[in-house]
């Protein structure tokens, strides 16, 4: 018997600056090269939609800023509980919909800020887990470095070292948590669609966390 494909909503906007359209095309092209079907969305409707959203067994953010009305983000919040995973990257998921706190709860943090732009190192965790198996302990990177507020039970597979202001702190970089029946995966990388092409280490860790979290626990 054939086993039914997994499919995934990613539901991009927002902030241009971002290129949302296009990171959710990039992020939808390793979906399907994974074997899911993919539905891509430009608007938040089917967010406040009880009957369709919890059918994805994924829901991708890619949604810079916004809002969510009290129906979409209940909504959200409610598919991820009943099992429908959350995975995403930088600022459309987590810097998405400012000052809800049931959908940045459930993500695990979110940006607070990048008061440095270019080069910084990422580093690997203890952790382990399949998402970072095999991957270097450390690589180079140049990008926004996201300083995020996060949640202390959330798991961190990677971080990198923060100065700012004549301090010096571990910034949580990649992490996983659960959230009722749902995994959630999130990555502060992935700024610039060329990222993708540039950063395979990164590519690789965002191609396993969508589907890693694509799984029902």
């Amino acid at each position: 018997m054939d086993r039914k494909p997994q499919t995934a909503l990613i539901f991009h906007g927002g902030w241009e600056g971002h290129q949302p359209a296009r990171i959710a095309e990039i992020l939808a092209s390793d979906l399907k090269a994974a074997g899911f079907v993919v539905t891509l969305d430009d608007t938040l409707d089917i967010l406040a939609d009880a009957a369709a959203l919890p059918q994805f067994d994924l829901i991708v953010p890619c949604w810079t800023m916004g809002r969510l009305d009290e129906a979409q983000s209940a909504g959200l919040a409610a598919a991820v509980r009943a099992g429908s995973g959350l995975a995403g990257v930088h600022g459309g998921m987590g810097d998405a919909f400012r000052g809800d706190i049931t959908y940045e709860w459930m993500t695990g943090g979110h940006f607070v800020g990048h008061p440095h732009v270019g080069d910084f190192t990422v580093r690997r965790t203890t952790v382990v887990h399949e998402i970072t198996d095999g991957l270097p302990e450390v690589f180079a990177y140049n990008s926004e470095q996201y300083y995020m507020m996060t949640d202390p039970a959330v798991s961190v597979l990677a971080d990198t070292l923060y100065a700012h202001e004549g301090t010096q702190v571990l910034m949580p970089v990649v992490w996983v948590r659960q959230w009722g029946r749902g995994r959630v995966f999130y990555s502060a990388l992935g700024h610039d669609p060329e990222e993708f092409e540039r950063y395979p280490e990164m590519r690789r860790i965002v191609r396993r966390g969508l589907v890693w979290a694509a799984r029902k626990l």
